[in-house]
């Protein structure tokens, strides 16, 4: 008896000493700083935007401190799995495929591709006529996202695709006409039209697909998405997480 009593005491100690280590690490939350208006860098350098104010949220429900490591979007699933940061809030699509190589949390917001192109050009965007109408075009997209796979899977015999390393550069193209239109998340070109940059350009027919979920990323098996879990849903249930997707949208996004 007196054996077990210590085999008891031993382990409420380890349980209370985990418990304690994880409230009191610092995690690190990888985030891509080129995609406003969800992550990017201010004037000063600082990293902004959704992503970042949603990941701080649900570091202050978890009562750890948090800080941010930037990474190239090409990289960023093998750094999350190098151990570079501990979770990756970068508004990542959830799919299939990557899947194979994280686990993802529940989605923290929802989005939709939708092409947009210059309001001068006369490009009428349907399901129907899509491979028609954009027949021989030049078509842009940012590398290893979900708006190129989508290009790629049903336009690839079609139009040809230009990828890029960020959406930046993709914009870039698009505004000097070196493609004629651009494939994106709805939000994302939604900032970007607002603009100096984009005020020249417009939303081009109805998103060409409705269902794109966004996650965070940790480590396959990591018990940290649970806790991200939990925290997820206390910031919706207690308004916290509507302050910040209205200090960005005039819509819910969630």
């Amino acid at each position: 008896m007196q054996t077990y009593k210590k085999f008891l005491l031993a382990a409420a100690v380890t349980l209370t000493f985990a418990t304690s280590a994880f409230a009191a690490e610092k995690l690190k939350m990888g985030i891509e700083a080129a995609y406003p208006p969800f992550n990017n860098k201010d004037a000063s350098g600082q990293v902004v935007g959704f992503d970042v104010d949603i990941g701080n949220a649900l570091c202050a429900k978890m009562k750890v401190e948090c800080e941010i490591v930037t990474s190239d979007w090409d990289g960023i699933i093998p750094a999350l799995n190098a151990n570079k940061f501990n979770f990756l809030i970068s508004s990542m699509s959830i799919t299939e495929e990557r899947k194979q190589a994280v686990d993802f949390t529940d989605p923290y917001y929802s989005n939709k591709l939708q092409f947009v192109a210059p309001k001068t050009t006369d490009l009428t965007i349907d399901k129907a006529t899509l491979k028609e109408t954009l027949k021989g075009k030049i078509i842009g997209a940012q590398r290893a996202t979900l708006a190129g796979s989508w290009l790629e899977d049903n336009l690839g015999d079609t139009v040809t695709i230009k990828l890029y390393d960020t959406q930046e550069n993709a914009y870039l193209d698009l505004t000097s006409g070196r493609v004629d239109a651009l494939l994106a998340d709805k939000f994302v070109n939604y900032e970007w039209l607002k603009s100096d940059a984009g005020k020249n350009f417009e939303f081009k027919g109805e998103p060409v697909f409705g269902n794109d979920k966004i996650g965070i990323a940790v480590r396959k098996g990591d018990p940290l998405r649970e806790e991200l879990n939990k925290a997820l849903k206390e910031i919706i249930a207690d308004g916290t997480y509507k302050k910040i997707n209205d200090k960005y949208f005039p819509f819910s996004i969630l």
